[in-house]
């Protein structure tokens, strides 16, 4: 009997520790923008893995595999020689008009994220027009407890969601809104 109130009150003292020690987690990311294109039109903008042009933040993009898994892609940023982004496809469908990929090499003071995970998909809309989807999985750009601010969980949704919606923003200017 002793026995099992010494585990029992041993279990107990942990607990609060055990707590207190656990990591980040998992964030994610979903932002959608309606377009007045058809979901083919906007698709030949977005859907080849190779060319990200349409984003207003990316000065170049080079890469090998064209659309084919695991094709690689190194998007730099702002201007010649800016900061880049290395990612790798992982899926890939021209028929659902979508495709997945992770990043495989970032500095955290480009994005601060880790294991990053990400899904472009181009939908028909009810009534005409297309909505397209981004969403990403990623933990934030400090591993360990107590992260820096600009390496909290909120810096890195922050940062994510501003990529999402200027990349949407742009498409929705390119093909004009929905409805309009």
């Amino acid at each position: 009997m002793r026995r099992r109130l010494f585990l029992a009150a041993s279990i107990a003292a942990l607990v609060p520790s055990l707590a207190m020690a656990h990591g980040p987690t998992r964030q994610k990311v979903t932002l959608t923008t309606e377009v007045a294109a058809e979901p083919a039109e906007v698709w030949e903008a977005v859907g080849n893995f190779q060319d990200m042009s349409w984003h207003p933040a990316v000065h170049g993009t080079t890469g090998e595999g064209g659309n084919d898994i695991d094709a690689t892609r190194v998007l730099t940023l702002g201007e010649e020689g800016g900061p880049t982004i290395s990612e790798i496809l992982y899926k890939y469908s021209d028929e659902k008009m979508s495709y997945s990929y992770r990043i495989t090499d970032v500095l955290v003071e480009v994005l601060p994220v880790t294991n990053y995970s990400s899904h472009l998909t181009v939908k028909p809309r009810d009534g005409g027009g297309s909505i397209v989807e981004w969403r990403g999985a990623f933990y934030r750009g400090y591993p360990n407890n107590d992260p820096p601010p600009e390496l909290n969980d909120e810096a890195a949704i922050n940062a994510v969601s501003a990529v999402y919606q200027s990349g949407l923003d742009a498409l929705a200017e390119k093909f004009g809104a929905a409805g309009s």
